[in-house]
């Protein structure tokens, strides 16, 4: 089935029915629904090969994540996809576990033509490193951003955010609290940090303890958890700045035996489903996730039509979601 016969089919011009499939230009809403209704009929399948040598498009994005299993990455992905394919496009996702090699041999596609620009999801000091391999390809970052402003990012206002959450547990009573943090090359770790530490010194608070788990997961978190819990006095409330290390520590608190909130109360980030699964229900900071990946694909898709438009940095809104955990 070609082209030509959708039009004939849909009593259509050909220019209109490329307009459709290529999702640009103007389409009279009837005139789009019947060239939709015929490609439907017809079980039409697009040539993309012949579209990408027409366009020079290949209305393919790559996504970068550093761990597809962390589960606010996964839903980045999904507001991704969905975005992308409401505008045409399909994703080719590569999970880079932040290595370096796996992320040139990703990067690949970008030379090759195979995919119209890249979205990543890695640490701030990967940024230079991903800058050379890029280089002036169209490019936006998820959550993490470099302060020059050199490319388009989407994210929350980390900082903000924890500030937000040590200043409501002092509020609640809670005076010995501690964090539970991950990697420090991810800014947005720094940050969750240095919110928490920030208003500590402020409120003249010295009890500021913070443990570092080795890995994303919910196992590491109740590692970290524990050797809180050999701390004296205990901790009478834990920040960690991810819901999966929130359900490792609340783990770790429920096998020594105390309760939460009574005992130690427990925020988490990131707004999961995870958060609604662990009993009992998680107090967290929820972030737009999805939005985060609708937006991220609004910025890109700007940058491939318009190749010298100006880095954009855009922060969307956060909220504490209070539960039974605190």
């Amino acid at each position: 089935m070609s082209i030509q016969k959708i039009a004939q089919l849909a009593g259509v011009s050909v220019a209109t029915v490329s307009r459709v499939l290529n999702n640009s230009g103007t389409v009279k809403p009837q005139n789009r629904e019947r060239v939709l209704r015929a490609i439907a009929e017809s079980n039409y399948q697009p040539n993309l090969l012949a579209r990408q040598l027409r366009t020079a498009r290949s209305l393919m994005i790559l996504v970068m994540v550093s761990n597809i299993a962390n589960p606010f990455c996964a839903e980045v992905v999904k507001g991704i996809e969905e975005e992308a394919e409401n505008n045409g496009y399909r994703i080719l996702l590569c999970n880079s576990a932040a290595d370096l090699a796996r992320s040139r041999s990703g990067l690949k596609l970008l030379s090759g033509k195979i995919v119209d620009g890249v979205i990543t999801m890695d640490a701030l000091a990967r940024l230079p490193e991903l800058t050379t391999l890029i280089g002036g390809a169209p490019w936006v970052q998820c959550a993490e951003y470099a302060d020059s402003g050199e490319v388009s990012c989407v994210g929350i206002n980390d900082m903000d955010a924890a500030q937000h959450v040590i200043s409501w547990l002092l509020g609640l009573g809670r005076r010995r609290i501690a964090l539970i943090n991950h990697d420090l090359s991810y800014r947005y770790a720094r940050l969750r940090e240095q919110g928490y530490k920030t208003v500590l010194q402020t409120h003249g608070n010295h009890w500021c303890v913070v443990e570092y788990a080795s890995a994303l997961t919910s196992a590491a978190g109740r590692v970290a958890m524990e050797r809180l819990l050999r701390q004296h006095p205990l901790p009478d409330a834990v920040f960690a700045v991810s819901d999966t290390l929130a359900a490792g520590a609340m783990r770790a608190i429920e096998l020594a035996g105390l309760a939460i909130p009574q005992d130690i109360a427990v925020v988490g980030f990131d707004g999961t489903e995870l958060s609604e699964m662990v009993s009992p229900q998680l107090t967290t900071v929820e972030q737009p996730s999805r939005e985060i990946g609708r937006q991220a694909v609004v910025q890109l898709l700007n940058k491939i039509h318009n190749p010298d438009a100006r880095a954009q940095r855009i922060m969307l809104d956060w909220r504490l979601v209070k539960r039974a955990s605190t």
